[in-house]
């Protein structure tokens, strides 16, 4: 390689360290304000967060909780979906938008995705649609929201709720709204590798629907809507104090954040000239946020070992899809090829705020290099 990062450097697939020291000061600053009054759950921090964070996506409301998975779960739950019920979710996301679906005893039906989004095709949607279908959820995978014209259509037409599992599109648009405010509720992750991450676990569920917002808050607090009274059987799902106000520092530099990502995309995707290997595609400039920057080969794993060999670490999202999975045996004789395609040959390469311009370059050449 021509380029040299640095002697004995790896170009981390996420350095979280570097990430998070830029807002060290403001950081240190809230958490010693929340142990100064020694308030640490549904307080002044976690307030601010959620009012900041409703204005940033444009809703009514904003509800934290303790994860992403129970951002979906609530909602599944406060609108009342059970067995028998069925809600339409895209075949190859991450588990977690199945498992909640399932935790309420509702079917999962899945969907093929787009080979050139990697997002659910909404023209195999309508013929998996029936009596018993309640919603349909939708993914934005990768960063990338979903095309929703359609989907809007099919949920007036056949009175569908729709759901949004937004946890890795923080501030991604479609049609000049952002994700979150692109159906009737939306769940959202703050692990803290997502675009805009926490310090643990986190959570929020955004909507405009007000008895909505009201249901699943007395949910998330053991069905409480206030102390000591109990209208729903609840669970404990809230975002605490610490965790609420890291996010609130963060949130401010969320845009910027997002803008560098897209520079580093752009780069690979102008850049990167290797015929084994494709590269994702976007409809819009502000249509991706680019939490995963996935390319896909036929020779995945191989690809993967070389890149490792030159210090770059990459990661796969995901290698085995929902269907292969353990927990649903029944689905194991299921074939969803495209789905199947996405898993088998998808590669992740770095990406995030804090690489620079050498560390990028680097990835590049190692990349066009391969089995040349």
């Amino acid at each position: 390689m021509s380029i040299i990062v640095s002697e004995n450097s790896v170009i981390k697939f996420l350095d979280l360290e570097k990430v998070n020291n830029r807002f060290r000061e403001e950081i240190d600053l809230r958490i010693k304000k929340i142990l100064d009054k020694g308030w640490y759950l549904q307080g002044e921090e976690d307030k601010s967060f959620e009012e900041n964070f409703a204005k940033y996506i444009g809703v009514k409301h904003c509800i934290g909780c303790a994860n992403g998975l129970d951002a979906l779960n609530l909602i599944i739950r406060a609108y009342g979906f059970s067995s028998g019920d069925e809600i339409i979710v895209p075949a190859n996301t991450y588990i977690a938008s199945i498992l909640a679906i399932s935790e309420n005893g509702c079917t999962p039906v899945l969907v093929e995705p787009s080979i050139i989004t990697y997002n659910i095709n909404p023209d195999l949607i309508e013929e998996k649609i029936t009596g018993k279908t309640k919603a349909i959820m939708v993914v934005h995978l990768y960063g990338q929201a979903v095309q929703m014209d359609k989907i809007w259509e099919l949920a007036k037409k056949y009175n569908l709720k729709i759901i949004e599992d937004s946890a890795q599109a923080h501030g991604a648009y479609y049609n000049g709204k952002k994700t979150g405010c692109l159906g009737d509720a939306s769940g959202f992750s703050f692990y803290p590798g997502k675009n805009l991450g926490c310090m643990g676990d986190g959570g929020c569920v955004t909507t405009n629907d007000d008895e909505l917002a009201k249901k699943i808050r007395a949910i998330a607090n053991y069905g409480s809507d206030r102390k000591y009274h109990h209208i729903y059987k609840g669970i404990n799902s809230r975002l605490d104090e610490i965790q609420a106000a890291i996010l609130d520092v963060k949130l401010k530099y969320l845009d910027e954040d997002n803008k560098r990502r897209k520079q580093i995309a752009g780069y690979y995707r102008e850049n990167v000239k290797n015929n084994r290997i494709i590269l994702p595609e976007i409809y819009n400039e502000n249509s991706h946020v680019w939490h995963i920057f996935a390319i896909r080969t036929n020779n995945r794993d191989e690809l993967q070992k070389y890149l490792e060999k030159n210090d770059i670490q990459t990661n796969i999202h995901y290698p085995t899809p929902p269907h292969k999975q353990g927990a649903y045996k029944e689905w194991e004789n299921n074939s969803y090829p495209i789905s199947e395609e996405i898993h088998r040959t998808e590669l992740s390469l770095p990406i995030s705020p804090v690489m620079t311009d050498e560390e990028v370059e680097y990835v590049v050449e190692a990349t066009n290099k391969w089995n040349i």
